[in-house]
């Protein structure tokens, strides 16, 4: 997934384009987690801004459970007419797929494509008193103590775990997964020195290294992070390394390419506008926007990122 504004390029026809469809009845954003998280907040984000777009209520509506696979069955067996939509984290189509042997849907079969809604760097950080300064440092430290550096997420099979698992792949290094019942718990333990390493995103981490309660060392995007630009990147170390949390919009198998295309349009204007870009960047997140053909070649990309690390590693969930 290419670091760059798909926004600031989309054809000036494309974000004027007035839609020749319009949903019949209010649309749903299925929200395969719980409330009050990065995606949760994002999806009420760009609620009532697309319901402007659109001219009909939006709900959210929130289906946590099987690592994402309780929202995921409920909209690919949907009515595929544009209103029901599921907002898509990585386990969705990239990593259930990778992880779980009995999925209980085709992850592209019963999916379209309809817009890459955000992207987020994550940030590699270290308890306060961890003997490193820099990712070389933390390498360092890590092949010297093969196995004994930790380093927390918020589950197996998580984002986090698998940004770590990364790191320690590209890098050559042992590290041992400490697996988390959630964000939250693995970082508390971080602050007071049970756990060295956290590997994950900006919005959870960065308000605490503002707050000197955890070192930031890296990013792991391509690109500094608009929101911690003064950080350093990881692949400066570790060339090609790249990771960053992507969320995005599909809806139900065979929906009419007519409803896709308007969907598309008018999430482009709403992404497009300014204050909604002000609090993804508040919230740490990049909008992306793009067409649908965009979003299905960076799920690809990602498929292939992922695929030989899960491997490699054996992970897998049930």
């Amino acid at each position: 997934m290419r670091r760059r504004h798909l926004l600031a390029v989309l054809p000036l026809s494309q974000a004027a384009a007035q839609p020749g469809w319009a949903p019949a009845r209010p649309l749903r954003i299925i929200v395969p987690l719980a409330p009050g998280g990065t995606a949760d907040t994002i999806a009420r984000l760009i609620a009532d801004p697309l319901a402007a777009q659109l001219g009909q209520a939006v709900i959210i509506e929130n289906r946590p459970g099987g690592t994402n696979t309780v929202a995921a069955v409920q909209v690919a067996r949907a009515a595929p007419d544009g209103t029901t939509l599921l907002y898509a984290p990585p386990p969705v189509q990239i990593l259930n797929p990778l992880m779980m042997r009995n999925l209980p849907y085709d992850a592209m079969a019963d999916f379209a494509p309809v817009i890459a809604l955000m992207r987020a760097p994550k940030l590699l950080v270290v308890r306060p008193d961890f003997p490193a300064g820099s990712v070389a440092e933390f390498i360092a430290a890590a092949r010297a103590r093969p196995g004994r550096i930790t380093y927390a997420s918020s589950g197996i099979g998580s984002s986090a775990h698998l940004a770590g698992a990364l790191l320690a792949q590209m890098a050559g290094i042992e590290l041992l997964h400490v697996p988390y019942r959630g964000t939250a718990p693995g970082v508390q333990d971080l602050m007071v020195g049970r756990v060295d390493m956290v590997l994950d995103t900006a919005a959870a981490l960065l308000p605490l290294v503002r707050e000197g309660r955890v070192r930031a060392l890296a990013v792991s995007t391509r690109d500094p992070a608009q929101a911690a630009p003064e950080l350093p990147i990881i692949a400066q170390t570790l060339p090609g390394f790249h990771d960053a949390s992507f969320n995005y919009l599909l809806a139900p198998a065979r929906t009419p390419p007519e409803a896709i295309a308007a969907l598309n349009a008018a999430l482009n204007r709403v992404l497009a506008e300014p204050t909604v870009q002000a609090r993804f960047a508040a919230l740490g997140a990049e909008p992306v926007g793009g067409t649908p053909a965009e979003l299905a070649a960076m799920v690809r990309e990602e498929i292939e990122r992922w695929r030989d690390v899960i491997v490699k590693q054996r992970i897998t969930i049930e």
